[in-house]
């Protein structure tokens, strides 16, 4: 496994993990089944400065080929503080990944001088939601709906 930064050259990697990725998994990284998007939005996914806005992706080799088997990041909303959102494509889901890719961006933001990093996640998530009660940080959530608004800090 392989974590590295994202790239402009990830472009078409990032749609084909997409493509891999079911329509539950999609939903609960968009809230809703997007497997189109606008060049604009696919930019916004590929292309980023690692200042404002970090991303990181997760390279498997899957049947002789190195895929983009996950994929983080945060985008600073306010000064020390960044909202991040994840995605694990399903066949790698439960292996830890999630939870690799939480400790690889709290050291990023952290070096960056972030003291809180928030994500909104759907109460149905468990699986996301235990990522963030084992990181080990002080964790406030705020469920609203379906919702569930975490806050993490860094400090």
């Amino acid at each position: 496994m392989e974590i590295r930064p994202v790239t402009p050259d990830d472009r078409t990697e990032l749609l084909e993990a997409v493509a891999r990725s079911s329509s539950e998994t999609l939903y609960r990284r968009f809230f809703g089944v997007r497997r189109n998007f606008t060049d604009q939005e696919i930019d916004f996914f590929s292309n980023v400065d690692f200042v404002q806005h970090v991303a990181l992706v997760v390279i498997l080799e899957e049947a002789a080929k190195l895929v983009v088997a996950a994929g983080a990041r945060y985008v600073v909303f306010e000064p020390g503080k960044a909202e991040m959102a994840f995605a694990v494509v399903d066949q790698y889901q439960g292996m830890g990944i999630g939870t690799t890719l939480m400790r690889h961006l709290v050291t990023i933001a952290r070096q960056a001088g972030l003291s809180t990093l928030t994500a909104e996640v759907l109460a149905s998530n468990s699986q996301m939601l235990k990522v963030f009660q084992k990181s080990g940080l002080r964790l406030r959530t705020r469920r609203e709906s379906e919702v569930v608004h975490v806050e993490l800090e860094l400090n």
